[in-house]
């Protein structure tokens, strides 16, 4: 964003400006409105861009050579080809509306489009996202706007502040997911919401009932790929929100934990979160973060023996409890059966002395190979969930070389491009010792060099070691096994090195 005598500059792609002239050559009006012009205001690249027009749906069609009607609220898709940058791809355009009732806490009665860009403008949920803009003409510098701000939104941007369009109750009444809106606009961009309007919030929560699980699902999920996540948890339970999204988080507050914790079951699930996001895990792993220590609640029991706290089983129990919730939120199939893995074996190992690698690869078999490391990032993260100050001592360091170690592809007669059948077939051999001797030796020759590690050169090698003694054979295979050893050795050592563990 630039400022010129004549007014705001901003750099908006041709693609955008071409729906502004095609509108505005129509005879019609065109605004650039919502999240794109707020993250135009602060400096931030529009993940998606939006116009209100005073043009009918059947208008909007008429004047575009490619677009899509699938709604009941006036948006018009309009569709740009051919180019690379996907937020560019589709423009939304929507006919100015009027304000009206909304019987359900979550759609009008009734859609009315209005002819005024005022009329359009009170009607939306925050300030921030009711400013307009025009764009007036274009330079070498940019695109120069007119701004219509007729709430106080580009200061409520500059201080930092989340405060409903009018009347903050009858907004919320009218849309309830803009309660959840709100939160995740506070994570998002680290605002505070404004007092009457946490109040309004607050007093509506309960209409979260009359929102789709899908709903609520898209912006807790938005949530949680914030930066902040742990913020917004904190809020949504401050402001009464969290029984209508995720109960069972609740029910973790004052759950005191064992000596190994420095916080209750709540504080920890959220702090395991926070450091999750801290380090920009993906999706799953923020969200096993979050429910892994669920299942302590219900399965906490005091020892008379210990003098503490112990939760034994938590993890099935957790792991259950999770698949509800994902359930309940109507989370996909794919995300609900890996969440619920990380859950389930987040306990996984203990001692680095006593595991061996057979069992590192049971557990790579329970959480599948594509999830084995990011079980390991939320065991990183339910570190530092406990108040400890790092997240990779030697033992989750030892943890990870065991991993990679017990993922690589083992050197072995399996790597070759034949196997002992397509041998007997070629030499007419019965089962037997002399099968494996020329697989070994055939592996010998692949270590020197991998590039001989073909169908097409092995099968014809085959007849030609299969016409050596046994005795021959014998020592060629043998030489194969030592320098198999030799690798072995050469690939843990490197592994454990960079890990730096013994």
């Amino acid at each position: 964003m630039k400022n010129s005598e004549q007014g705001t500059i901003f750099a908006i792609p041709k693609e955008i400006t071409e729906v502004a002239k095609t509108l505005e050559k129509a005879d019609f009006e065109a605004y650039l409105i919502g999240g794109c012009v707020r993250d135009l205001l602060l400096d931030k690249k529009p993940k998606d861009w939006d116009f209100t027009t005073n043009a009918t749906p059947e208008e909007i069609m008429k004047i575009f050579s490619n677009t899509f009607y699938e709604n009941e609220y006036g948006t018009v898709g309009v569709i740009n080809e051919n180019v690379s940058d996907e937020t560019l791809r589709v423009v939304e355009v929507t006919p100015y509306r009027l304000e009206a009732k909304y019987s359900n806490k979550r759609h009008p009665d009734a859609v009315t489009f209005g002819k005024k860009l005022d009329d359009d403008l009170k009607r939306r949920d925050f300030t921030m996202n009711a400013i307009a803009l025009k764009i007036e003409k274009e330079n070498d510098a940019g695109c120069e706007v007119s701004v219509i701000d007729l709430f106080g939104g580009q200061e409520d941007l500059k201080t930092g502040i989340i405060r409903a369009v009018g009347e903050p109750a009858a907004r919320f009444a009218e849309d309830a997911l803009r309660i959840l809106r709100a939160i995740r606009l506070s994570a998002e961009l680290d605002f505070t919401i404004e007092e009457k309007t946490a109040e309004a919030i607050k007093a509506n929560a309960r209409h979260l009932e009359n929102i789709s699980a899908e709903r609520i699902r898209d912006e807790f999920s938005s949530i949680l790929l914030s930066d902040n996540p742990q913020k917004a948890l904190i809020l949504s339970h401050n402001l009464c929100i969290l029984p209508f999204v995720l109960p069972e988080l609740e029910k973790g507050i004052s759950v005191k934990q064992n000596s190994a914790h420095a916080y209750d079951v709540w504080e920890h699930s959220l702090r395991t979160l926070q450091h999750a996001a801290k380090r920009n895990f993906v999706f799953e792993v923020r969200l096993a973060a979050l429910l892994h220590d669920l299942g302590k609640i219900p399965a906490r029991r005091w020892s008379e023996e210990k003098k503490d706290w112990t939760f034994y089983g938590h993890d099935v129990v957790g792991a259950k409890i999770a698949a509800k919730i994902l359930s309940r939120l109507k989370f996909p199939k794919k995300t609900i059966d890996d969440v619920v893995k990380l859950v389930r074996w987040h306990m996984f190992f203990s001692d680095t002395e006593v595991i061996t690698l057979s069992s590192v690869r049971r557990m790579i078999r329970n959480v599948g190979q594509e999830n084995i490391w990011k079980l390991m990032d939320v065991r990183a993260a339910d570190r530092i969930g406990t108040g400890r100050p790092k997240e990779s001592p030697y033992r989750l360091r030892k943890y990870q070389a065991m991993v990679e170690e017990a993922s690589r592809d083992p050197i072995s007669v399996s790597m070759l491009k034949i196997a002992g059948g397509k041998i007997m077939e070629i030499t007419n051999l019965k089962p037997g010792p002399k099968i494996g001797f020329i697989l070994h030796a055939l592996l010998e020759e692949v270590l020197e060099d991998p590039k001989l590690n073909t169908a097409e050169y092995l099968e014809n090698r085959v007849g030609e070691l299969a016409k050596l003694s046994d005795n021959e054979l014998k020592k060629v295979g043998q030489t194969a096994k030592d320098k198999k050893t030799k690798e072995e050795e050469k690939i843990v050592k490197e592994i454990r090195d960079k890990y730096w563990v013994k």
